[in-house]
């Protein structure tokens, strides 16, 4: 038997994000789960490092991996619809749970439980969570910053909207205000200048 749940999950690059603005260069859900889980990785390190945190980093990554996988069959609701009213997001909620149902019906019965564990981590793990949402954050924010940086003013309301998240959320996740002090503002600069 085939089982399909891997190429189901390749098919995340075909997944445009940002769908409702003019994207300078446009990015897809697998570029931007790789860095998910690269600044997921990098906060949890912080978290152990600096505010004594007992994260497993590993663990938290490969959530950031598969946080998106939903979208292969729901796209990339732009969060204005996503969050409109309650009764959307719930059903959306739902849409997402179904999907994620879907894909792990795409596995081997011996693996499902373990994936269950990562594409179901936000019922299963709130530090864990806490994390991926907190770099999804500084995801948006970093992308925002590129697009601005090179010209797109089209990112203007969506860059202060952002800073204004990221900055909150730093008052409640020091991870995320220890990036945004020495780490974010590298993001800024050229190839020469890194």
């Amino acid at each position: 038997m085939a089982y399909s749940f891997f190429a189901l999950a390749s098919r995340m690059k075909y997944i445009n994000r940002w769908g409702l603005m003019r994207n300078l260069r446009n990015e897809n859900l697998t570029e931007h789960s790789a860095e998910c889980a690269m600044l997921s990785h990098a906060l949890a390190l912080v978290g152990n490092k600096y505010f004594g945190k007992n994260y497993d980093e590993n663990k938290i990554a490969v959530y950031a991996l598969y946080h998106d996988m939903s979208e292969i069959f729901t796209g990339d609701l732009p969060t204005p619809v996503k969050y409109f009213n309650e009764s959307i997001r719930d059903s959306y909620k739902s849409l997402e749970r179904n999907a994620l149902d879907n894909a792990l019906s795409k596995l081997p019965d011996e693996l499902k439980e373990s994936f269950s564990d990562v594409l179901l981590f936000e019922e299963l793990d709130g530090d864990a969570k806490t994390i991926v949402k907190a770099a999804d954050k500084l995801c948006a924010y970093l992308k925002c910053v590129e697009e601005y940086r090179n010209g797109n003013n089209e990112f203007k309301k969506a860059l202060e909207s952002s800073q204004k998240i990221v900055s909150e959320l730093g008052e409640k996740v020091p991870e995320v205000k220890w990036f945004m002090q020495n780490v974010a503002e590298s993001y800024e600069k050229s190839i020469d200048e890194l």
